[in-house]
């Protein structure tokens, strides 16, 4: 069974470190001075502790396995998620002291747009999904990347939040003309507006 070979461990390993190391770093931010209402941010927190729930949860147990992941595509998939997982650490390093978990607008805010910011507009969300969709690609199991799936739902629906709340916070001119040069999630996708 892949989630019992190495690959399919090492990728549990992967995660375990990325969670610690992000929540270590969570010290590491500005204070907020406006935050978008609790309420608002409900949905899409819900939306991704069922999908945590689901990917985690089941990664381990072959409930109606989809397919069966041979040893070289399983390290392959490996390497997605340390990339897309490297590139969130490559845009929250980037953003700096701007970061939030939830959806504020700090003390200095401003919409940064270099490094991974000039190709996508959600570069953590992006790479955490490409991870998530790596993992339950190698968990090869219906409720794995129905979970996986989830998650990357519930980035998509707290991206919409943020990009709403930092128009009115920061200017609708200036994000509108980010929001046309770089992609939300995607990038190079043809789409660029949101």
């Amino acid at each position: 069974m892949v989630a019992r070979s190495t690959p399919a461990l090492a990728i549990l390993f992967l995660w375990l470190f990325w969670i610690l190391s992000w929540g270590i770093a969570a010290a590491w931010s500005d204070r907020a001075v406006k935050r978008a209402g609790s309420m608002r941010q409900v949905p899409y927190n819900i939306v991704s502790v069922i999908g945590a729930l689901l990917l985690f949860a089941f990664y381990r147990r072959p409930h109606i396995v989809l397919w069966r992941t041979r040893q070289p595509v399983a390290w392959c998939l490996f390497a997605l998620a340390l990339a897309g997982l490297c590139f969130t650490w490559w845009a929250r390093l980037h953003l700096g002291r701007l970061w939030s978990r939830w959806v504020v607008r700090k003390e200095h805010h401003r919409v940064v747009q270099s490094g991974p910011y000039a190709l996508v507009r959600h570069p953590i969300y992006t790479g955490v999904s490409l991870a998530l969709i790596a993992t339950a690609m190698l968990a090869g199991n219906f409720f794995a990347c129905l979970g996986a799936a989830l998650m990357v739902l519930s980035f998509y629906m707290k991206a919409r939040l943020e990009e709403r709340f930092l128009r009115d916070q920061l200017g609708a001119t200036i994000y509108d003309e980010y929001a046309r040069r770089v992609p939300m999630l995607v990038p190079f996708s043809r789409r660029r507006t949101s």
